[in-house]
């Protein structure tokens, strides 16, 4: 290969990969901006002193209540108060679906993005964009799998990879069968 050809390889393989980048910072910055996290401190305060629960006061502030033995001789506050509380139960369980929600949304999102993107470097004519945008979203449907996968349940998983799996075959018919 010619000095200037690998150089010019070069160049466009840079390019290529500098899109495909941008374009999914771009996506998940662009969301974040929309589409706000919810904050574990929005649902969880930090108190300076921590109260020392009885089983009454821990429920009724949404607490978890974990019961142990009572030894009225230990210095443990755990044992002498027959348990333990966890105050913000509750509120952690609350903070988990709305989190789970914002997933679910940022995926569905991500998704629709990816095969967006892929379907437009299908009808791109440059070669270097139409390979950037393919790759793009690619990479966008792996970002939005990576990131829901722990909160989908096992039909979810199937449908996500049948999508992914469809959308990918889809464009090297559309886009390579050209021959």
């Amino acid at each position: 290969m010619e000095s200037s050809q690998q150089h010019s390889w070069i160049a466009r393989w840079a390019l290529i990969a500098g899109i495909v980048i941008v374009i999914n910072m771009f996506f998940n910055y662009a969301l974040s901006l929309v589409y706000k996290a919810p904050s574990y401190d929005a649902f969880i305060s930090q108190p300076q002193i921590v109260e020392n629960y009885t089983q009454a006061l821990c429920i009724s502030v949404g607490g978890q209540w974990t019961a142990t033995a009572i030894d009225l001789k230990s210095t443990d506050l755990q044992t002498k108060n027959g348990g333990y509380c966890d105050p913000d139960y509750t509120k952690r369980m609350e903070y988990d679906r709305a989190n789970k929600a914002y997933e679910r949304v940022v995926f569905i999102a991500l998704t629709v993005l990816g095969i967006a993107t892929l379907i437009a470097g299908i009808f791109i004519a440059n070669s270097v964009l139409a390979l950037a945008f393919a790759w793009g979203g690619v990479l966008s449907l792996v970002i939005a799998s990576i990131r829901y996968w722990s909160e989908a349940n096992s039909l979810i998983r199937v449908l996500i990879l049948a999508v992914a799996l469809g959308a990918l075959i889809w464009t090297a018919v559309k886009k390579f069968d050209k021959a």
